[in-house]
């Protein structure tokens, strides 16, 4: 039965901001928590697509044979920081518990019904809040510059073909039909039409953000110190200057910050940060409609916010080493080979923290602890794109109504 509440959602990401707006709509009276503001963490800089192929687990074989190469490569899209590693091998071991044959197959449903329902979501919220417009029509295209390239990635497209995700196979000048400023080296693609992309992720979220306070949401700004507990549930988030934000129900959705607040909780979670990096490219010298990825090179370009964006590199260093643009640099360099009459003018850099678990796959729970606790954490590379999605399931379990999906595979306490 869904009965009114008083909710605390700590985080205004796109996983918050987009829960809360969902959960102020269904007449609770929601307060969202952000230590700096909403879609100033990693919302601010991802790669702004919704990406509803990329579900599959980091851990299948086709990656992780490839991460000895990777970790040894100073360029390789995955690296990991000398000093960070000790602390990284309970994470590393999880992370190969997830690659056995039957576990990825449960692994790739959990996500594949999650991606199934994104467009269903997202197409209905930004209906509701008159966003329609920051859906792009196009998809994205991933690159191979030959057959080989093309072989190595087949698992990906074969486990699209089994659970039944458009794409479609393009060859030679169909290719540049699509993008004409990508080079010839690239002699096969493949079109995802339904990887869209968002015209500018912040913006999508601050508008969220005023949709949530027009509709009678409060956001307060605030770091979160703690929490009071009694009688069995978290009655109250207590934020750091003093303050004690009272609530009948809290989330937790802080993204990578979250495996800090649920540890403190007596709940720890594997949650490591995947740190990512973008140049934001606005004087382009070209123009583009899709999307495109170029697997065997491990980076994204994408037409948003005002110009284009190049990321895709993957840094384990946790949440506190400062930033290492060189992992930026890396980056333009190999779009640059994609896009030959790219012009790298009025640019800047950008580092942000991707929160992953080691299975791929997100938290969305009831405490197993605690009650009145809830999480949304641990999206990964798929914030943006699980936004909506997330927001229906965890707005109806959290207002006592049966989700369309059953949530078992992304509980809390699976580890």
């Amino acid at each position: 039965m869904n009965t009114s509440s008083t909710i605390a959602i700590v985080g205004a990401g796109v996983i918050g901001t987009t829960l809360a707006c969902d959960l102020q709509r269904r007449g609770h009276s929601v307060q969202l928590i952000e230590r700096e503001g909403p879609g100033t963490g990693a919302s601010f800089g991802n790669m702004a697509s919704i990406a509803v192929t990329e579900f599959m687990p980091a851990s299948r074989p086709a990656i992780w044979k490839q991460m000895p190469k990777w970790l040894l490569d100073p360029e390789g899209p995955v690296r990991v920081r000398p000093s960070y590693m000790p602390r990284l091998i309970p994470w590393f071991l999880r992370f190969l518990a997830a690659s056995r044959p039957s576990k990825l197959r449960e692994l790739e449903a959990a996500g594949a019904v999650l991606c199934h329902r994104v467009h269903e979501d997202l197409g209905a919220l930004l209906k509701e809040t008159g966003l329609t417009h920051m859906l792009s029509a196009e998809g994205c295209l991933s690159l191979y510059a030959d057959e080989a390239e093309f072989k190595a990635d087949r698992d990906h497209i074969e486990i699209l073909e089994r659970f039944g995700f458009r794409h479609e196979i393009l060859g030679g000048n169909a290719i540049r039909d699509l993008e004409p400023a990508l080079t010839t080296k690239i002699t096969k693609a493949v079109l995802f039409p339904d990887n869209r992309s968002i015209a500018d992720p912040y913006k999508l979220v601050t508008a969220l953000a005023e949709r949530f306070q027009a509709l009678g949401g409060t956001i307060i700004r605030g770091e979160v110190g703690g929490f009071d507990i009694g009688e069995g549930g978290v009655k109250a988030v207590r934020l750091k200057d003093g303050r004690a934000i009272n609530a009948d129900k809290t989330v937790l959705a802080a993204g990578v910050f979250t495996a800090r607040m649920a540890r403190d909780l007596g709940e720890p979670i594997p949650l490591e940060t995947e740190r990512g990096y973008h140049t934001q490219i606005m004087d382009p010298g070209i123009s583009m409609r899709h999307s495109i990825i170029w697997p065997a090179k491990a980076f994204m370009v994408t037409p948003t916010a005002g110009g284009i964006r190049v990321g895709g590199t993957v840094e384990m260093a946790g949440i506190d080493a400062a930033p290492d643009y060189r992992r930026a640099k890396i980056t333009v360099k190999r779009a640059l080979e994609a896009l030959p009459d790219l012009k790298v003018r009025q640019t800047s850099e950008w580092m942000g923290h991707r929160p992953a678990f080691p299975d791929t796959v997100p938290v969305m729970s009831a405490s197993a602890r605690h009650r009145d606790l809830y999480y949304a954490t641990g999206h990964g590379h798929l914030g943006l794109t699980y936004a909506a999605t997330n927001a229906r399931l965890m707005g109806d379990l959290i207002s006592g109504v049966t989700p369309p999906v059953d949530l078992t595979p992304y509980r809390v306490d699976r580890f």
